[in-house]
């Protein structure tokens, strides 16, 4: 695993890589996340075995909140909740279209646009990233890259460090239906 700090010189690298496939880890206003490109299939399935993770859906940064009125099912009650990013909100609506591969989500799609540098990079990017924390699943999140182990380090292509983060997940709200969820 690469580690990079996020400079004007590694901000082009660190592009090109993800939009080459890398499988990532990365700070966000929360936690440190692992991610690829959402919309490369083999990239998504290296994070779902890197994270020993089944089919539950994995969450994405959003390139905009246009992306996400685009792409998802917005209730008009649900539009306050969009209007709180960016910030340590996940979201998570029914998809309107295939934004995404199947491999990230089926139905319903987690969103994030964290208060970070990281969302303007996504926003560069133009597409979304994947989202989930850096762990096995059912273990403790990281919130410094010297906690992830040697054999996901060995998996990973590389990382952007941002020392340690104090923080937790961010907060969970599902507005699939007519009333809004907080499920975390």
């Amino acid at each position: 695993m690469r580690i990079y700090k996020l400079t004007d010189k590694t901000r082009r690298i660190i592009k090109d890589e993800i939009e080459s496939g890398a499988v990532f880890v990365y700070p966000t206003d929360t936690i440190y996340g692992i991610g690829c490109n959402a919309l490369d299939s083999f990239a998504i399935k290296q994070i779902r075995r890197i994270k020993g993770r089944d089919e539950k859906p994995f969450s994405v940064i959003a390139p905009s909140k246009e992306w996400i009125v685009n792409n998802c099912i917005v209730e008009k009650s649900h539009k306050k909740y969009i209007d709180k990013l960016p910030g340590k909100y996940t979201l998570i609506f029914k998809m309107k279209n295939k934004a995404v591969c199947p491999e990230v989500s089926k139905i319903n799609l987690g969103v994030r646009i964290p208060k970070h540098w990281i969302s303007e990079l996504v926003k560069e990017l133009d597409f979304p990233v994947v989202t989930t924390s850096v762990n096995l699943t059912g273990q403790k999140p990281v919130i410094a890259l010297s906690q992830i182990g040697k054999k996901m380090q060995k998996q990973i292509d590389f990382a952007i460090d941002e020392g340690k983060l104090r923080s937790k997940p961010s907060t969970v709200v599902d507005l699939t239906g007519k009333k809004a969820k907080t499920l975390r």
